[in-house]
């Protein structure tokens, strides 16, 4: 391409990107010619939308809650399990070093989804050119010993947001972590012409979460058919619509590859998500279809969230007692990397990985 001006930057063409503030959380927006990603540096470095230009699709959920400020809402009482669902809008959210409802570790207590999710990060932009654009945020932790590295980088012309994370243990100590993320998937791009691609894997449930659960508890099979709390089975690959009015977690693991695709076939787009599968072993697939008619959904939301982690349970201290807690020695680190790859077509994903989406 000829070039008719020296200078690089404020530029609209190829990879770029925007440091900006929204609702009083310093954010910077990360797009190429087929993707925008917009990352909420102030709360948690979450990643609140990830747009495919091409058929103006944002693949992640919107809660009724919304983006509210820190600074102008504060809670009347302290919620027993933490703030996370107080301030959740949806999206992409990490969690560490304590992922699961509240517990107690060695001292500290944990809150809903550990301590990052709702922390300030720092960031500095690494990278910032027509070909790629990269970003590093980095949070310590508070109650807990820990310092959290996350890379995002976007390339040229690819639909795909590339995560290369790395967790310090600052201390001397043994820690025990429960690490995961957690994308939620919501309306419009989500409905009941969704299905899920995955490889083959056991899935697992334990108690219900609330009287709306549709699936079996305490039971275990293999992926996709499971039994139903009232007799039968279903395809968990096939996303339901909101009249089922339930709200259910299962706990996917067994898989030799960390991959999976969401394919939405009225609109024959989808998302797939690749990472290390020694490092996020498990699936958690947690599924609201207006169900939880309770705090904090009240009945009125459709999402689901295929959310890799280190660990199963619905607590973290459930991790520790089954022995599914990823343990982190003193002074050592754990470096893992991950690719969101965006898709067209209807058919049946085969593989994700950094190279792609094969079929």
């Amino acid at each position: 391409m000829a070039t008719y001006q020296r200078h690089s930057h404020h530029r609209n063409y190829g990879c770029r990107l925007r440091e900006f503030v929204l609702k009083d959380f310093r954010a910077v927006t990360l797009q190429n010619e087929k993707i925008v990603v917009t990352i909420l540096v102030d709360k948690g470095a979450d990643v609140y939308e990830f747009l495919y230009k091409p058929k103006d699709v944002d693949f992640l959920w919107k809660s009724s809650v919304g983006l509210r400020s820190m600074k102008s809402y504060q809670p009347t009482i302290p919620g027993k399990g933490g703030n996370f669902l107080d301030f959740y809008e949806g999206g992409w959210q990490e969690m560490f070093p304590w992922g699961g409802h509240a517990s107690v570790y060695r001292g500290a207590e944990t809150g809903l989804h550990g301590e990052v999710a709702l922390a300030r990060w720092d960031y500095e932009v690494n990278v910032d050119t027509p070909e790629q654009v990269q970003i590093t945020c980095a949070v310590r932790t508070l109650r807990s010993p820990f310092l959290l590295k996350k890379t995002f980088t976007l390339y040229r012309n690819r639909a795909d947001l590339q995560i290369n994370e790395v967790v310090s243990n600052e201390s001397e100590q043994q820690m025990e972590v429960v690490w995961g993320h957690h994308p939620a998937y919501g309306w419009p791009f989500l409905d009941v012409s969704c299905v899920i691609d995955l490889p083959l894997c056991k899935v697992k449930t334990l108690a219900s979460l609330d009287k709306g659960g549709r699936l079996a508890e305490h039971s275990e099979g293999a992926w996709p058919s499971f039994g139903l709390r009232d007799g039968g089975n279903v395809d968990l690959s096939k996303v339901p619509g909101p009249e089922i009015r339930s709200h259910d977690i299962a706990f996917l693991s067994g898989f030799k590859e960390g991959w999976y695709a969401l394919r939405n076939q009225s609109q024959a787009v989808g998302i797939g998500l690749a990472w290390d599968a020694s490092i996020f072993p498990w699936i958690w697939y947690y599924q609201v279809f207006r169900g939880a008619p309770d705090y904090p959904f009240w009945g009125e939301e459709y999402l689901i969230s295929l959310e890799v982690a280190t660990s199963m349970g619905l607590k973290f201290s459930d991790a520790i007692s089954n022995g599914t807690a990823r343990v982190i020695p003193g002074g050592a680190s754990v470096s893992s990397e991950m690719w969101a790859c965006v898709f067209e077509g209807n058919r049946p994903v085969t593989r994700v990985s950094g190279r792609g989406v094969e079929f």
